[in-house]
């Protein structure tokens, strides 16, 4: 773990998360990262609910990579959920996505993400566009403060 830097990846299918992993690690990102399958898991973890309940809140991840296409919840519900609570609404979200529709994009921004892309589909570029990702949010950026004292 790179200084307690979290980052929780909301992905369904196995493929592109073990690609996502595999270029993580390859480009030396070595942060912990926590996996949700599906928008209830993602959002177990960040209220410490569930299979997460009694979870230090006080950690939370520096970055979500959040797919939209998810089962359960929908990543625009985990994102309006995200957003929408004090706890975890500074946390940067990216949409990383195969998705092309327009109206996921305007949504996304509308709800508050803070970057949005669309998963390309040669492996090359998409492990370029991983290790950009890791570079720029993890590295360069400045997280949120952590809030707490909140329920």
């Amino acid at each position: 773990m790179n200084g307690g830097k979290i980052i929780l990846l909301v992905e369904d299918n196995p493929d592109d998360v073990a690609l996502t992993l595999r270029v993580l690690e390859k480009h030396k990102v070595v942060n912990e990262v926590v996996e949700a399958h599906d928008g209830i898991e993602a959002l177990d973890y960040l209220f410490g609910t569930g299979a997460h309940a009694g979870r230090d809140l006080r950690q939370q991840p520096q970055l979500i990579l959040l797919d939209l296409k998810l089962p359960k919840v929908e990543g625009l519900e985990v994102l309006r959920r995200v957003r929408n609570d004090p706890r975890t609404r500074l946390l940067p979200v990216v949409i990383l996505t195969s998705s092309t529709e327009e109206k996921d994009r305007v949504n996304g921004y509308a709800l508050g993400a803070n970057s949005y892309i669309r998963k390309p589909v040669d492996f090359n570029q998409f492990a370029e566009s991983v290790r950009q990702l890791g570079l720029y949010w993890l590295v360069l950026n400045e997280p949120p403060p952590v809030i707490t004292g909140m329920p």
